[in-house]
């Protein structure tokens, strides 16, 4: 099921807002790199949340930037051609550790610090 992005962008917000008000769990990051790869998102996401393709290109997560809660819940609705998690399969606290794991992987280097792209 594909959802809209004028849908995306409400959701966002609201999520944002409301986890804006409330505190955030921090998270367990070795325990979410244990989930993130025992659950095959490295499938899709790469295995250091660098992105990849599955049938479009799927984003990037290092450095994840959305509030926790939004995280949550693109998660549980599962975007595009993603799964959606419920808690019965990723429990908030293991959804709370993959952020956390996300959040402490260093995302991609500048373009100008890739030896490759110049002379």
């Amino acid at each position: 099921m594909r959802i809209a992005p004028a849908c995306w962008i409400a959701l966002l917000i609201s999520v944002a807002w409301v986890s804006a008000a409330g505190s955030q769990d921090q998270g367990n990051a070795d325990n979410g790199k244990a989930v993130f790869l025992a659950d095959g998102c490295f499938e899709c996401h790469g295995r250091v949340g660098e992105g990849g393709f599955f049938n479009y290109p799927v984003p990037a997560l290092a450095q994840v930037r959305l509030p926790l809660e939004a995280f949550k819940a693109i998660v549980r609705l599962g975007p595009n051609d993603m799964p959606a998690y419920s808690p019965a399969v990723l429990s908030d606290a293991e959804l709370a550790d993959i952020y956390a794991y996300l959040r402490s992987l260093p995302g991609a280097r500048p373009v100008q610090e890739v030896p490759l792209l110049h002379d």
